[in-house]
């Protein structure tokens, strides 16, 4: 009823005069919305005998509805047309008495949804929603495209970097030399294996002095790489001390150290750092170190050979010798230098120029 209401505001309904005779105007109703148009219901109060009911259009051409039906109950007859959009907006329902020879008849013109779009009576899908869902599904796809795109240049970035670190790292460990520990250089608190390749505490107690050995072997110029396995240990340092510094302790010099002649990585606590004080803790821990001493270009790297990536650097200033150092962890663990054979360098498949392009 409430549709009903409504809808009869927004229509407009023009009557005919009978041709003869006296007669009722036929009563125009729109009844619903049915298979994608409105439902037109054409009553008329007046009974009649033999009556014949036409529709038409808006140009005046004929409309199959349905049969004309009588009600002896209300004394009514009735027809129904179901009006779809682009059929016109005018529609005229003429009921013929043929025995009386009149006929009467109503029109009902419908506003169009381009004359009235709020009250549009036919419903349509706004050419919006078409342009909407274009859109929408063009952005997600660019979305998605977005995505796939970075993840994509991120993991050809860290392919690249990863290559490039391992390629850094073939080419320190093909200066491989092999180190040997001083005993007459050491710690008292320290203790070396006969083959002079390991080294641990056997003083749990703290000293003033650093415990620390010092290998053999000292270097003045070119490339040297050494590789030490520092286990599980909670802290150890690993690094190259001056002539000087290393003098010092064979003359059992151990109230004074000075840093300044020293350069190293130091693991504790869970973290790495440098002597330059550079925190290198986002590293996770390592049980082989490898260690690079470029004379030629003053600097010290560090490298974790399990993932044959670099740990850090540190650079110096030192015209006199270098020699290697380790601190092995007070727990009584041992720290060994571990051979590595000299090796020729062989590139990777694919070389840092391809990398870069």
């Amino acid at each position: 009823m409430e549709l009903t209401a409504a809808i009869f505001i927004l229509v407009l309904v023009s009557t005919h005069q009978p041709t003869a005779g006296v007669g009722h105007d036929p009563l125009l109703v729109v009844d619903d919305y049915e298979d994608g148009g409105i439902r037109l219901k054409c009553l008329s109060e007046r009974l009649f005998s033999e009556a014949q009911l036409l529709w038409t259009d808006s140009r005046g051409e004929n409309i199959t509805g349905t049969p004309l039906s009588a009600d002896t109950t209300t004394a009514s007859v009735s027809s129904s047309i179901i009006l779809k959009a682009g059929s016109g907006n005018s529609v005229s329902c003429k009921i013929i008495d043929k025995l009386q020879k009149t006929s009467t008849e109503s029109s009902v013109v419908i506003a169009d949804k381009y004359e009235l779009p709020a009250y549009a009576f036919f419903p349509s899908t706004s050419p919006w929603l078409a342009a909407f869902v274009v859109i929408l599904l063009l952005s997600i796809f660019l979305v998605l495209a977005a995505i796939y795109k970075i993840r994509k240049n991120n993991k050809e970035i860290t392919r690249a970097q990863k290559v490039r670190n391992e390629l850094k790292f073939r080419k320190a460990r093909s200066n491989a030399v092999n180190i040997t520990l001083d005993q007459k250089c050491k710690h008292p608190n320290l203790c070396i294996n006969e083959e002079k390749n390991r080294v641990k505490s056997s003083n749990k107690k703290e000293t003033a002095l650093k415990a620390m050995v010092v290998a053999t072997e000292g270097f003045s110029e070119k490339k040297h790489y050494w590789e030490v396995e520092v286990g599980n240990q909670s802290q150890w340092e690993l690094g190259v001390v001056s002539e000087k510094i290393r003098n010092m302790i064979m003359n059992n010099m151990e109230n004074y150290l000075p840093l300044n002649n020293l350069f190293s990585l130091q693991y504790s606590q869970g973290k790495y750092i440098l002597t330059n004080g550079e925190d290198v803790s986002n590293y996770k821990q390592c049980s082989v170190v490898g260690v690079l001493l470029d004379v030629e270009d003053n600097e010290l790297s560090f490298y974790n050979v399990e993932e044959k990536s670099p740990l850090g650097s540190v650079f110096f200033e030192l015209s006199e010798k270098l020699y290697p150092f380790f601190s092995p962890d007070s727990d009584g663990s041992w720290l060994g230098v571990r051979p590595v054979k000299p090796q020729t360098y062989n590139p990777l498949p694919q070389s840092e120029k391809e990398i870069n392009k």
